[in-house]
C-alpha cells in the first residue's frame, strides 16, 4: 500500500508516538506485509523468530518491538506493539469510508457494461468495458475489474482479510488496506468470495475461469488461464502460476506456490508448494501416480495380515 504522498520517518513516528532510529527526513513511501514489501515500505515484526527476515527484507523501515542494530540504508520505528501500530497506520492512510449510495459516485463503469439489479459498488471501484455483473454482487471499495469480465450472483469482492493476532483477552484483527484486482476476460461463478489484500492486491489474472462457491484469501495471486472448480478454498498469500487446473473441494494452505500447468485432483489438501507440469492427488497432495500406488498398497494390507496369521497357526 503506497501512501498518497511520500512521508518522512519523523512524520510516521509522530503518528505512532514512538521512537525512531535513522535520519528524521528518511523517505517512507508506503507499508506492506513481509511477502510483498518493496524499497521505501514499512514492514512490521513483533516476534524474535522473524527479526532477521524483516531486517534483511526489501523493506527500508522496520516497525519492531526491540532496539536492534539498524541495517545500513534502513531505519527503525521502535514500538511496544508493532501489530497495533501497523493497524494505526492503515487507519490513518486508508480509513474506512461509509457508502452513501448503492453505486458510489466515485465508481467508474466502462462502456457496454451491464450492472444487474441489487448490485452494490463501493467507493473508487473501477469496472472496464463489456462486463456483466449479476444480481446481489457486492464489490467493495477500490476493487479494479478489467474488460469482458462476468461475475455471477452473490459474489463478494473485497471482504476483509482473515488475519488475527491472539491476545490474552481476544483475537485482534489486522486491518485490510489493500484491494482486489480482476484482470480482463475472467469469469467468476456464483457465491464466490475474495478477501482484499492486507496491504497489497488479491489478484486474478487474464483469462482465468472460476466456478461457483470458491473462496480466495487475502493477497493471493491467481495466474492467467487457470481453471478452478467449485468449492475450492485458497488461503492467503498463495501464488498460483499460469494455466493451473484445480478441481472441486481442494483446500490450499497459506503461503504456498503452485507451479505452472499443475493439475490438482478433487478433494486434495495442499500443505506445501507444488512443482508445475505435474498432476497431484490426496492429502497431503502428492504426485498423482505415487499417491494411487500408496492407495493400492494399503488395500493389500488385509491380505498380507491374513497370510501372516496363517503362517503363525
Amino acid at each position: 500500500m503506497k501512501f498518497p504522498k511520500t512521508q518522512t520517518l519523523k512524520a510516521i513516528a509522530n503518528i505512532l508516538d514512538c521512537e525512531f532510529v535513522g535520519d528524521s527526513g528518511f523517505k517512507v513511501k508506503g507499508m506492506n506485509e513481509i511477502h510483498v514489501v518493496q524499497p521505501g515500505d514499512i514492514v512490521f515484526v513483533d516476534h524474535p523468530k522473524y527479526y532477521d527476515k524483516a531486517l534483511s527484507s526489501l523493506a527500508t523501515v522496520i516497525l519492531i518491538n526491540k532496539k536492534v542494530e539498524c541495517p545500513k540504508g534502513k531505519a527503525l520505528l521502535i514500538s511496544d506493539d508493532p501489530f497495533r501500530d501497523f493497524n494505526k497506520l492503515t487507519q490513518h492512510f486508508k480509513p474506512f469510508e461509509p457508502a452513501r449510495a448503492v453505486i458510489a459516485d466515485s465508481a467508474t463503469i466502462g462502456k457496454h457494461t451491464i450492472i444487474q439489479p441489487n448490485v452494490f459498488i463501493g467507493n473508487n471501484v473501477k469496472i472496464g468495458d463489456d462486463c456483466v455483473i449479476h444480481s446481489n454482487c457486492s464489490i467493495y471499495d477500490n476493487t479494479i475489474i478489467g474488460n469482458n469480465v462476468t461475475i455471477h450472483a452473490g459474489t463478494v469482492l473485497g471482504s476483509d482479510a482473515f488475519y488475527y493476532k491472539t491476545r490474552p483477552e481476544k483475537f485482534d484483527k489486522l486491518l485490510s488496506g489493500g484491494n482486489v484486482v480482476i484482470e480482463d476476460n475472467v469469469d467468476i461463478g456464483a457465491l464466490c468470495t475474495f478477501d482484499r489484500g492486507v496491504s497489497s492486491s488479491t489478484t486474478v489474472k487474464e483469462g482465468t475461469k472460476i466456478d461457483n462457491q470458491v473462496h480466495v484469501g487475502h493477497d493471493t495471486v491467481i495466474g492467467s488461464k487457470c481453471l478452478i472448480a467449485s468449492q475450492v478454498g485458497i488461503a492467503g498469500c498463495v501464488i498460483i502460476e499460469d494455466s493451473v487446473t484445480i478441481w472441486g473441494q481442494v483446500g490450499i494452505t497459506s503461503g504456498v506456490i503452485i507451479g505452472e500447468k499443475a493439475i490438482i485432483s478433487a478433494q486434495s489438501g495442499v500443505s506445501k508448494s507444488l512443482d508445475g507440469n505435474k498432476s497431484y492427488f490426496g492429502t497431503p497432495a502428492d504426485d498423482f501416480r505415487k499417491k494411487y500406488k500408496e492407495l493400492a498398497s494399503i488395500r493389500l494390507i488385509p491380505d498380507i495380515i491374513e497370510k501372516l496369521d496363517k503362517l503363525h497357526e
